[in-house]
């Protein structure tokens, strides 16, 4: 048994099943859904498809962060029990919820100067950062010690690699990551954008591609391009999707076919409340080990 804990936030957007079977510990952001507010708790209070359909029917979502006060009773609950922490935060690039667990970590390290908390920010997002807290997770189970695990996570983070698309651009022109005349054209033109995130962790529109079987395939030409080993790839692949199912397993299929040496299936995964806050429905991720992301 670890005398660290290995913690992340909700926004990893893996299962609650995995992260218990994993030992990793989470703590939820929050969003509100016409006026009420809910927990981010991976599906649990709300089932992804009520979500996404509320979504899609008109539903306004608003998100917000983990304070520091939420950041320091959690934090606590694992200093009393003589436990040390590893944190690792969604990607500062999209949200300044590391700032609060920074606060916490201050706050408390005055009052518990014997205990460890470590922050590291993921530079990442949903599944990816799922990725990287699964890898973690096997460093520790291997017995590295609390240092050693933020040391490899510090010098790997940026060789998560996540890229995206999506079939409907409502929330991205909302958001403002795309202008209300590229969303209104690329509906016309059916044209279904592929981004990645960058080495800030910030999420950046790359290219612009017609049709749905065209970015599926764009997607996994992308992979092959900057997978660790190129075809011969064999870590993991997480997938995560907005209520789009049949398109995330269709990249699943392209990509099992694609690398026969991979680490198992493709694990395939929900984009969770507060991420699918800002793509709506209709966004496939897909996340693999790389070279590290420059840009």
């Amino acid at each position: 048994m670890s005398d660290y804990v290995l913690s992340c936030c909700s926004t990893a957007d893996l299962t609650k099943a995995h992260f218990e079977e994993r030992d990793i510990s989470y703590i939820c952001f929050h969003y509100e859904m016409d006026g009420k507010q809910y927990s981010d708790d991976l599906g649990q209070t709300m089932p992804f498809d009520v979500f996404y359909r509320k979504m899609a029917e008109g539903a306004d979502t608003r998100t917000s962060q983990i304070n520091a006060d939420e950041f320091e009773s959690y934090f606590e609950g694992f200093l009393k029990q003589g436990k040390d922490i590893l944190h690792v935060c969604l990607s500062s690039g999209i949200t300044g919820v590391m700032n609060s667990a920074l606060i916490a970590k201050e706050e408390l390290s005055e009052r518990y100067p014997d205990r460890k908390i470590l922050i590291v920010d993921s530079l990442g997002a949903s599944s990816g950062y799922g990725l990287l807290m699964d890898r973690l997770a096997d460093l520790r189970d291997e017995g590295k010690t609390l240092e050693e695990v933020y040391q490899w996570a510090e010098e790997n983070k940026l060789k998560v690699h996540h890229w995206f698309f999506s079939t409907d651009l409502t929330f991205y022109v909302k958001g403002g990551r795309i202008s209300k005349a590229s969303g209104f054209f690329g509906g016309v033109l059916n044209i279904c954008p592929l981004l990645n995130m960058d080495n800030n962790g910030k999420l950046i529109p790359r290219y612009k591609i017609r049709t749905k079987k065209k970015v599926i395939r764009a997607i996994v030409d992308k992979m092959e391009e900057y997978a660790e080993g190129g075809l011969d790839y064999c870590g993991k692949c997480y997938i995560s999707q907005s209520d789009c199912y049949e398109d995330a397993r269709e990249v699943a299929d392209l990509v099992e076919a694609r690398f026969p040496k991979l680490d198992g299936k493709v694990e395939i995964y929900s984009i969770g409340t507060t991420i699918g806050s800002h793509t709506g429905p209709g966004t496939v991720a897909l996340f693999f080990w790389g070279s590290e992301r420059t840009n």
